[in-house]
């Protein structure tokens, strides 16, 4: 029986995406006031991103139960005997957890690899694709786990944001900072290592911080898997994915809009960049903060 593949919904994949490989998505848990949502579920992504710029309140996150990962389990158990769960990374989210403990904690046979991607978002969603793709063209579960340990390495996430305000209400940084990056018209730049998010560059200015970006991509060598994401500005993606186009030549980019879990932290204006080097590029290429 074919290897089913499960995600949870920081992978921000489009639902044709998730459709056509038959991904299984377990959503995040959004709390804004006293309403809890599931990410993509019971609030849409044009829903949450209508509330997060007219709300007074910031929402926030957690992980799904393993109530809700052994409901998907048992499910698709009825269906495969194999399952491979991709999760955003540990230093993140508690889903890694909750999804091991699911693992546990099903009563029916069923083998299940459950694997800490170290990324998130499209950078998760990327690694999620590959796995899917191997899956449907007949892949075993032991070549698509060996597959995906060996290209998380090769995964890059970068992303630039254009407020500091979400990353300060979050808690992630202080007031001081975010205020600073204000007045000067700060851009930071971000990246995923070692799971988690740390700063590339501060540029000022909007056009310098993609310009940026693109160096970035272009400096990883040949890509075997791309993607782009926006929060609010889906002109600027596709502006953005033109430009990085050259760098992909005859691949086909995925294009994607963060959901709830990721968008509470980056805020609206936000632009990502994902991509997995190629196999045969295995050097170390990770960027580093000047």
């Amino acid at each position: 029986m074919t290897v089913r593949v499960v995600t949870d919904s920081t992978a921000d994949l489009p639902i044709d995406v998730v459709e056509d490989l038959d991904i299984t998505v377990v959503p995040l848990l959004i709390h804004i006031g006293d309403e809890t949502f599931e990410d993509g579920v019971t609030i849409s992504i044009e829903g949450f991103y209508n509330l997060l710029l007219t709300g007074d309140v910031l929402p926030k996150t957690s992980a799904p139960s393993s109530g809700m990962f052994i409901e998907a389990y048992e499910r698709l158990a009825g269906e495969t005997d194999e399952i491979v769960s991709l999760h955003i990374s540990t230093r993140l989210s508690a889903t890694y957890a909750s999804a091991l403990v699911a693992r546990d904690g099903i009563e029916v046979p069923c083998r299940i690899e459950v694997l800490d991607t170290l990324s998130a978002s499209i950078g998760l969603g990327l690694l999620v694709v590959q796995a899917a793709s191997m899956a449907k063209a007949g892949a075993t579960l032991d070549d698509i786990v060996r597959t995906t340990e060996e290209s998380i390495p090769r995964t890059q996430f970068f992303g630039v944001l254009d407020t500091l305000d979400y990353l300060h209400k979050g808690g992630r940084i202080g007031r001081a900072t975010a205020f600073l990056g204000s007045m000067l018209n700060i851009k930071p730049i971000l990246c995923l290592r070692d799971g988690i998010a740390h700063p590339v560059e501060r540029v000022r200015g909007r056009d310098q911080a993609l310009d940026r970006l693109c160096e970035m991509v272009a400096s990883q060598g040949p890509i075997s898997h791309l993607a782009v994401g926006h929060t609010t500005t889906p002109e600027e993606m596709e502006q953005l994915a033109f430009r990085l186009s050259q760098f992909f030549p005859g691949g086909e980019m995925i294009r994607s809009r963060c959901g709830a879990t990721i968008g509470t932290y980056l805020g609206p204006g936000a632009l990502g960049v994902a991509l997995i080097r190629a196999a045969e590029d295995s050097s170390s290429m990770d960027i580093v903060p000047p």
